[in-house]
């Protein structure tokens, strides 16, 4: 099993191809559709499904455009699919422009702690705070978690600033995450570097932000 990392738009979202021989699953198709679908034929990918860690739209963007391509479902929380309704004007006042958004049509629900898409499984681990449907995708095989974001390489965190957005629980998800998971495992940040989770709880306990 192997990822790839595409660093797209804007905002420099990070999109992850994880694959296994040809099969794939691509995690937050943030934008450039045509970027990641050139991709996803050139190396004669199958892609199984979509995934969002939240809903966002520089982590989404793509999905309704790369879902005509692929006629694959898109698979994203519950508690963040009224993010799916304000993607094109949301997305017009980060960017400074109003960009051609095609919405994700082909919706699922991450409604339980496993995903099944052989031959990829993963925990599930709803981490609210950033929005209120974040989730981690843990991997526990590969000893990996794709964390969108809710924390970053060295030491940062997500925005809490928003409307729906709770720093409490913000700081209460990572405090479980890293109770729940291995302190080795490979984080997978939404923007920026991948990280190790021990590390990053390490500053964040030296900046004061976690007890």
């Amino acid at each position: 099993m192997k990822i790839q990392t595409y660093q797209v738009g804007q905002m420099q979202c990070n999109c992850y191809f994880l694959i296994d021989d040809h099969d794939c699953v691509i995690i937050d198709p943030g934008d450039s559709a045509e970027t990641l679908l050139e991709e996803v034929s050139r190396q004669n990918l199958n892609v199984h499904a979509l995934i969002a860690t939240h809903g966002h739209f520089d982590h989404i963007m793509a999905a309704g455009e790369m879902q005509l391509a692929l006629n694959v479902p898109f698979y994203i929380h519950a508690d963040d699919e009224f993010l799916l309704s304000r993607l094109e004007s949301t997305a017009a006042h980060f960017l400074g422009y109003e960009p051609y958004v095609i919405k994700p049509q082909v919706v699922k629900h991450i409604s339980s702690s496993k995903l099944h898409l052989p031959p990829f499984n993963f925990e599930i681990i709803l981490t609210p705070g950033h929005t209120p449907g974040s989730v981690c995708l843990y991997q526990n095989s590969a000893g990996m978690a794709f964390v969108g974001d809710l924390l970053f390489h060295g030491g940062g965190v997500g925005r809490f600033d928003f409307s729906y957005s709770n720093k409490q629980d913000l700081f209460s998800s990572i405090n479980h995450l890293v109770k729940k998971l291995p302190g080795e495992t490979i984080i997978h940040s939404g923007h920026g570097e991948s990280s190790i989770l021990e590390e990053e709880e390490s500053l964040l306990r030296q900046q004061g932000l976690l007890r």
